[in-house]
């Protein structure tokens, strides 16, 4: 455990981040599952859920969670699984 009060305070941020960056990655994983559940069920729905995770991946890498190229190649995935279902 730290003694100086300003690497406890970091301690305490550190952890914080550290939820929320899980958080973020954890949710974009299931998405994905989720879309690509949808697409190979062919369900309507495929649309609204890439929306819904491209809006996702812009947000966490906004936060810094993903690094912009990550979250570019993810929405790019994104747009090529939703892509492929409205031309089917």
């Amino acid at each position: 455990m730290a003694n100086i009060k300003q690497q406890k305070k970091r301690i305490l941020i550190s952890e914080r981040q550290r939820n929320r960056n899980l958080r973020y990655r954890s949710t974009i994983k299931t998405l994905f599952r989720r879309l690509d559940e949808a697409a190979a069920d062919g369900a309507d729905d495929v649309a609204e859920c890439a929306r819904d995770l491209e809006h996702l991946i812009d947000r966490a890498a906004a936060e810094g969670v993903i690094h912009k190229n990550n979250a570019a190649r993810k929405k790019s995935r994104v747009a090529r699984i939703a892509a492929s279902q409205q031309s089917a």
